[in-house]
């Protein structure tokens, strides 16, 4: 700024006027058109869309039942980011809506986006700062625990500055507003939080990789295998179209995808019925093959609320009603004064004829009654002289966690020590059952802070987490992939470093949970595979986190995890069924470019073993209990638990073909053959899936089973199938009663291998 307002005027309201306004125009969540647009034109979505135009122009509408499972995993992705949405839209950074402003001399409330820069801005204690600034008169005590990561109270006094996010917690003071809007410390952060990373995921990288695969291959092999059926075929356009779809939609695992986001949606609802907000769901995998958690302390590990945990007396005078007379009449409100009025009763019986709130020259404060000044404040201030037993037991209280007040009374300029006041921030309610939880099952936890790593080990102690800690404010970058495995609590820890530290575990190997509530956990949150933010906490760091707390619930955090396995478990183990069908179509389709006269199989048809043998039965399956921690490739593991099965249908085909040779049979008679067979195959696998079987997992495989007889015997003309002569029967009997034994072989070839 060129020209300083005068302090005692402020700006004139022709100035505010003219002056830029404290509005950030930077949007932290995407807005609904972008995530419509991203939900929908993606280039699995265009590939259904087409196939299912071709298919309209047959005219045979119930082939397009395929698109169904488009439209529905679509919506699926679409109500969730945009629940998403609502709800991080209605948790704002600045939660004070007016602000104190001198404005021609006189002070007046205004909203906190007609801030003005130059504006005067008057700071009482329980302020949340909404501009940067610079202190022209006063003095305050400033908490930018959520900025910076560090608990202890920053005095501010004339010339220094003052950061937007921080919160007053004593003294009064008036601030020169030098930053606004986008300008500011609080909106560059908010800036760097927006949601443009996208968190690992094995699930979506497998899936992502077999679509890419299937959709470039598709586009050649559909012009093969049309021109294949209509130019030398010469069957007819819709023969050729439907052929030529069926094959493509084959290979496609459009169910997978449907399955994987329900069961995701699914997750995703159940831990919002526990207050967890899931932002990205994909997250909840990552979270599932975490063997590392990073905590932060105050916020997470502890409420960030003071408590007194004792008195030690050293007077027969009553120490409890000499507090309540103090802080009765004492205007502090620091977190100090709140933790002193909650544990003494405020039933004074004297008022004090004067009084002089916490300051941070004197660490102290008075209240004068008559003859006597009560102090109430930090030891090494109030005594010059200082006793050396009473400097020990502080030092080891300190050592327990613990911050130590001392209160004193004052006679005749005589100072007598009256009792010590041992306060610690409260440790949330099930922080040390959670932790062990974790540490059960084998996920590793660091304490990181900005705390003193004595106070920080101490409440770290107190979770169950004895670990060795270290002091990061005397190391820099060198050695910290060494650092982060040796040890378990890091205190003086600043913002970059946070981020350096998870990486450095990222390098060794290990996949990162981080949980954080403040701005200066921002850039760790960011870095890390699944990040976790207090709904209390920073905007910021809610915006970037992948989870959030919504009530500040730690205690959510073993079922996330328990979410997560379970989901993720189930979908690696049904997510064969879909492969298996998108394997035998490839085969198939190269068998029906060189080999087959056609291609065997109408989309209908498909559908009718994708439903029965496959999509339902996958559904029902994810949603069962399943808590092992998560290993092995996501890929690998589903792609040589499908090829048995893809294996058998490919070869069933094959030996119908062949036989086709020597018995001749119709198109319908040959379609009919192939899709019973692969039903078959298709509810084989899954009996395979069931292993070992639970009163569900019979009740289920059973049920698919009947549905699929009546599907074959009762609905032919719905499913294109058509009646079959004995000697038919025989060879779909002969190679039905095969099927389990080949199918069965093939699985143990493939563990013995393993």
């Amino acid at each position: 700024m060129d020209m300083k307002t005068d302090p005692k005027y402020g700006l004139s309201n022709e100035e505010a006027k003219q002056r830029e306004k404290n509005i950030i125009k930077d949007q932290t969540t995407r807005s609904y058109r972008s995530i419509f647009l991203q939900n929908t034109f993606t280039f699995f979505n265009l590939v259904n869309f087409v196939l299912a135009a071709f298919v309209f122009m047959t005219g045979t509408y119930r082939n397009m039942l395929f698109l169904g499972v488009v439209i529905s995993n679509m919506i699926i992705g679409i109500v969730q980011e945009i629940r998403a949405k609502r709800t991080l839209d209605q948790l704002t950074l600045i939660h004070q809506e007016q602000a104190q402003v001198l404005r021609e001399g006189k002070i007046r409330s205004i909203p906190i986006m007609e801030i003005a820069l130059g504006d005067i801005v008057v700071l009482r204690a329980g302020d949340q700062i909404a501009c940067d600034g610079e202190i022209v008169s006063g003095s305050v005590e400033c908490s930018e625990a959520m900025l910076t990561g560090e608990s202890d109270a920053i005095e501010k006094k004339a010339g220094s500055s003052v950061l937007s996010g921080s919160f007053v917690i004593a003294g009064t003071a008036h601030m020169e507003v030098t930053k606004v809007g986008n300008q500011t410390y609080i909106a560059t952060i908010l800036k760097e939080a927006k949601r443009d990373r996208r968190y690992p995921s094995q699930l979506r990288d497998a899936l992502q990789k077999i679509i890419k695969f299937c959709t470039i291959s598709i586009i050649p092999l559909g012009c093969l295998l049309f021109s294949k059926q209509y130019f030398l075929n010469h069957d007819s356009i819709n023969e050729a179209i439907l052929g030529t779809v069926a094959a493509l939609i084959g290979m496609i695992p459009e169910g997978l995808v449907i399955l994987t986001s329900i069961a995701l949606a699914v997750s995703s609802m159940k831990l919002a019925q526990k207050k967890v907000l899931v932002q990205e769901l994909y997250c909840i995998e990552t979270l599932a093959r975490v063997d590392t958690l990073c905590c932060d302390k105050t916020g997470t590990l502890t409420k960030g609320k003071m408590k007194v945990v004792g008195i030690e007396s050293f007077t027969k005078d009553p120490v409890e009603q000499i507090l309540s007379n103090m802080y009765t009449y004492l205007s502090d409100d620091n977190a100090t004064a709140q933790a002193i009025r909650q544990y003494v009763p405020m039933k004074a019986n004297r008022k004090p004829i004067s009084t002089i709130p916490f300051q941070s020259a004197t660490k102290c404060s008075k209240a004068t009654f008559e003859k006597t000044t009560y102090i109430c404040g930090a030891y090494s201030f109030i005594f010059e002289k200082q006793d050396p037993f009473i400097v020990k037991k502080i030092d080891e209280k300190a050592e327990e966690g613990k911050r130590v007040l001392a209160l004193a009374k004052e006679e005749n300029g005589k100072k007598e020590l009256l009792a010590l006041i041992m306060i610690q921030d409260v440790l949330r309610k099930d922080a040390k059952r959670i932790l062990s939880y974790f540490q059960k099952q084998d996920v590793c936890v660091k304490i990181i802070s900005g705390d003193d790593p004595i106070t920080v080990a101490a409440i770290a102690k107190e979770a169950g987490i004895d670990g060795k800690f270290i002091d990061m404010s005397k190391h820099g970058q060198e050695n910290l992939e060494k650092i982060v495995e040796e040890y378990d609590i890091f205190g003086r820890v600043d913002p970059n470093q946070k981020k350096e530290m998870v990486l450095a575990l990222k390098k060794n190997g290990h996949t990162v949970a981080m949980t954080g509530d403040g701005v200066n956990d921002v850039m760790a949150l960011k870095a890390a595979d699944c990040s976790i933010a207090m709904g209390s906490g920073a905007q910021a760091a809610r915006n970037i986190a992948s989870l959030v707390l919504l009530k500040n619930q730690f205690e959510a955090m073993p079922d996330i995890l328990k979410q997560g396995r379970c989901v993720i478990n189930n979908i690696q183990r049904t997510a064969s069924l879909f492969l298996v069908k998108t394997m035998f179509s490839f085969a198939l389709s190269f068998l029906t470019l060189f080999f087959l006269s056609e291609y065997p199989f109408q989309p209908i048809q498909l559908t009718l073993i994708s439903s029965l043998a496959i999509g339902f039965p996958s559904f029902v399956l994810t949603l069962e209990p399943d808590e092992k921690r998560v290993v092995g490739n996501f890929l690998s593991i589903v792609l040589s638990k499908a090829f048995p099965g893809a294996l058998c249908v490919t070869l069933c085909v094959v030996a119908t073909s062949f036989v086709r040779q020597w018995l001749p049979m119709n198109d319908e008679q040959f379609s009919t053959i192939c899709t019973i067979l692969a039903g078959i195959c298709a509810l084989c696998v899954l009996y395979k899936t069931c292993i070992p079987f639970t009163p569900i997992r019979k009740v289920l495989w059973l049920a698919m089973c009947v549905l699929f007889a009546i599907c074959v015997i009762f609905l032919k003309p719905v499913f294109f199938l058509t009646d079959l002569s004995w000697k038919y029967l025989l060879v779909m009997v002969i190679e039905s009663i095969l099927i389990p034994f080949l199918l069965f072989w093939l699985y143990k070839r493939k563990e013995k291998r393993l």
